[in-house]
């Protein structure tokens, strides 16, 4: 399961330890150039800030998802990873944090920096507003035009979803599912086995999902 924002939305919670304040910022991105825009906006937003540190993955698909994080001063390795580290480990996809940092006269060490930086991205995504990214899986199934609105009817009460219908020699209706095999199974009983599908590509859906706890 793979989870993102809310489209258009942003998401800030600050944090505090030992006087440094965190201010982590999400946001839904589709690209690396809308990760580099966010990440300008918050260092605009907040000029006087020492840190503007960052992480953000991109992309469903495992074998070219993007993943990258910065530590923008601090030492190596306390502030980027361990904010990358929990973006992945709730399966967070197309999403950037940048985790703003107000120094408050205290050193926090190599692991209190690391605690810090995770903690202010675990504190923001507690309260996010987050959906389940679903692959769904496309067909498109021909029918004669006398058997479509039966059809689309049937289909529909047993939860399988219509996208839409073109008209030419027949009626060929575009489906999405979870499971193919079980619309196989769903179409053959509607239409008896007449029907025909032919594989359509996927698409990528958003359901609710509530929010960490």
């Amino acid at each position: 399961m793979m989870l993102t924002l809310v489209p258009g939305t942003e998401h800030t919670v600050e944090t505090e330890v030992k006087h440094s304040r965190f201010i982590a910022s999400l946001a839904r991105i589709d690209g690396t150039e809308a990760a580099q825009s966010f990440l300008a906006s918050q260092k605009s937003s907040y000029p006087d800030a020492r840190h503007h540190c960052s992480a953000f993955v991109i992309g469903y698909d495992a074998n070219s998802r993007v993943e990258r994080s910065t530590d923008d001063g601090e030492p190596g390795g306390t502030a980027g990873v361990p904010m990358l580290q929990v973006l992945k480990s709730r399966d967070l996809v197309d999403v950037i944090v940048v985790v703003t940092r107000y120094f408050g006269g205290v050193k926090l060490g190599a692991g209190g920096l690391v605690r810090a930086y995770s903690g202010a991205v675990s504190a923001a995504l507690d309260s996010a507003e987050l959906v389940v990214r679903k692959e769904r899986v496309l067909r498109t199934l021909g029918i004669r035009h006398s058997e479509a609105g039966r059809v689309e009817a049937e289909l529909r009460a047993r939860g399988v979803s219509v996208l839409g219908t073109t008209y030419g020699s027949k009626a060929v209706m575009t489906l999405a599912t979870d499971d193919a095999d079980d619309l196989e199974s769903i179409v053959a009983s509607v239409t008896s086995g007449a029907g025909q599908m032919e594989p359509a590509g996927t698409m990528w859906v958003d359901t609710p999902c509530a929010p960490f706890r």
